[in-house]
């Protein structure tokens, strides 16, 4: 019987899903310093690029939304021409891969990528081309994976429609959904309701970023307002549980809704403390929302902003909360089950590739425990 946590080495090779990432936010810190060099970027930091890597992650206040976010105005300096976009998306699903994950949906905001003259379909184009880049040489080295588009609208914007109106008419072409990220505060999710309309009329699919630095409102509107399929954090949605002194657990209406109607939540725990969401990550409301059986999915938000991978934020969550090999699958499951793909097609990866993937690293867990010393 396996009876330690499994390690970092393992869950490497685990079959993982990842449904909440955002392209800007996963830059390695080399491919920074060389297109700001290429680009005539000159306000980095540092151009050391181990130094930089280190000022993304370390030296960058805590606790702090507002903080967190200053990060990507270097990321996006350097992601203004269609060349190193198209290097960023590659390189984006090389590094997925090698951290064994199977399938994934990253999100960007076209809008954010023209201010040296790209259209917005340029900056979509460029970013599928990647895509297809990456998935071929990871496919050639024998890490087989799928990566679609989800594209991101601005809350405090007001071109959601037409970034809705561009994620249905590259729908066949590998963008998965619409999304709208963004400061929630002040900026409700039914300023875009036409946005959401549209994506619902189109029979297309919707996630939505609720639930991380603004409370139930926010929630309460995405799913009932804007018909979201997804919530991207949701973590406040714990702000309807209540725990009793005597260990019982009570939750709130919407909170019991979330729960029975199965609504993914694409929780991202490390950068919740990092912006502020949760004060710990022991402290994260994923252990109680995970033993409540919401359909809990984990994700990694900004890997370079965080300084997380996937398998670095399952092995922390390990610790943190007692999870085995079983909640690993759990979550990997549930995200697949979750995510904007044919249903066919999700039922094969569940079983052809997940299910016996980690059973096979739960069996060799067991095997390495269980054998006698020699």
């Amino acid at each position: 019987m396996y009876d330690s946590p499994p390690t970092i080495e393992q869950i490497r090779r685990a079959p993982k899903v990842l449904l909440h990432d955002h392209l800007d936010g996963g830059l390695r810190p080399s491919t920074v310093v060389e297109l700001a060099g290429e680009h005539g970027y000159t306000g980095l930091p540092t151009g050391d690029s181990d130094a930089l890597g280190r000022w993304f992650v370390e030296d960058r206040p805590r606790h702090d939304l507002v903080r967190y976010l200053a990060g990507f105005t270097h990321t996006l300096a350097v992601m203004q021409h269609a060349d190193a976009i198209r290097r960023v998306a590659t390189e984006c699903v090389e590094d997925l891969a090698d951290d064994g994950i199977v399938y994934a949906e990253v999100r960007f905001a076209p809008e954010l990528h023209t201010e040296a003259g790209l259209a917005l379909e340029e900056v979509v184009e460029a970013t599928l081309a990647g895509f297809a880049e990456g998935s071929e040489t990871a496919a050639a080295r024998g890490r087989p994976i799928v990566v679609r588009a989800l594209l991101t609208a601005m809350r405090s914007a007001a071109r959601s429609l037409e970034i809705a109106e561009l994620a249905v008419r590259y729908r066949d072409l590998g963008v998965a959904g619409f999304d709208v990220a963004g400061p929630e505060a002040g900026y409700p999710p039914t300023r875009h309701l036409d946005a959401f309309q549209l994506v619902n009329q189109e029979n297309f699919h919707a996630t939505l970023h609720a639930g991380e630095a603004f409370g139930l409102p926010s929630i309460w509107e995405a799913l009932q307002w804007c018909n979201a399929e997804r919530l991207g954090h949701g973590v406040r949605i714990v702000d309807d549980i209540v725990s009793e002194p005597d260990g019982a657990v009570r939750l709130g209406r919407l909170a019991s809704y979330v729960r029975d109607r199965r609504v993914p939540l694409e929780l991202c725990p490390t950068s919740n403390v990092h912006t502020g969401a949760a004060p710990s990550l022991a402290e994260h409301p994923v252990g109680l929302l995970r033993r409540l059986q919401f359909r809990v999915t984990l994700n990694t938000d900004n890997r370079l902003m965080s300084g997380v991978t996937l398998s670095s934020e399952m092995e922390r969550c390990c610790a943190a909360f007692g999870w085995d090999w079983g909640d690993l699958a759990w979550l990997s499951i549930n995200a697949m089950k979750s995510a904007f793909y044919p249903f066919d097609d999700r039922l094969a990866l569940i079983n052809g590739v997940i299910k016996p993937g980690f059973a096979s690293l739960a069996a060799e867990s067991a095997f390495r425990v269980s054998a006698p010393l020699a």
